[in-house]
């Protein structure tokens, strides 16, 4: 009885932790879906929306995989291979970004000890993003996207709308297929989980949301596209 309940428990802070997660997108208060619109909720994002989903042509889709390397300060390189062919959408934009030089600098605002981490905010915080969102590739979204959020998994954070991330990533650092169908997973770390780990479950957090602040934020140094 003790560890379902501490199951369920886990489970209710994970979905707190991810769903209040990126701020890439508009105001929630007005979305129809609820997105962000609770207001009992702690951290959410603010009217942060730019213009729209961004739509990408055929031309512009990557497909097939795809190496990035991501420099922690103090701590090592995260290695990762992508996936272009379960998550085009998620896998280009990140890549642009990551061309462009966005991620360089940035932090890991918010750590879930023993769970993921989660970064890529130009706010340092849950409310940063890009002035666009991105199409969600996961089933609930109508995307078959079979990739699985196992250790070591990188995907996309949003908000309560489907198609409401954009820059926000997070890592896992242990298995947990309730996200899914969830969430777009579009990639795996291939070396570093160690570092991973040490940012895991070092980092001191705020809040029950995991929020880490600024001073204590492990640091993305540079984020390099491989191939």
């Amino acid at each position: 009885m003790i560890k379902r309940i501490t199951s369920i428990f886990l489970m209710v802070v994970l979905g707190v932790f991810m769903m209040t997660g990126c701020g890439d997108s508009a105001s929630e208060n007005d979305r129809k879906d609820g997105g962000n619109s609770s207001k009992t909720e702690e951290n959410q994002p603010q009217n942060l929306m730019g213009s729209g989903v961004k739509e990408f042509s055929a031309e512009e889709l990557l497909s097939g995989k795809h190496h990035v390397e991501m420099d922690i300060e103090g701590k090592g390189t995260i290695k990762l291979e992508l996936d272009a062919d379960q998550a085009p959408i998620s896998v280009t934009n990140f890549i642009n970004l990551t061309k462009d030089g966005f991620y360089n600098g940035l932090s890991f605002h918010r750590v879930l000890a023993g769970s993921l981490i989660q970064g890529g905010s130009p706010t340092y915080d849950a409310m940063g993003g890009v002035d666009y969102t991105i199409k969600g590739e996961f089933t609930l979204n109508g995307v078959n996207n079979t990739l699985s959020h196992t250790r070591g998994a990188i995907s996309m954070a949003r908000t309560n709308d489907y198609n409401g991330g954009g820059c926000q990533f997070f890592i896992m650092a242990s298995d947990f297929a309730g996200y899914d169908g969830q969430y777009a997973v579009f990639g795996y770390v291939t070396e570093g989980m160690e570092i991973v780990d040490d940012i895991c479950n070092n980092t001191p957090t705020q809040d029950r949301n995991g929020m880490v602040a600024r001073a204590d934020q492990p640091i993305i140094s540079e984020v390099r596209a491989i191939d």
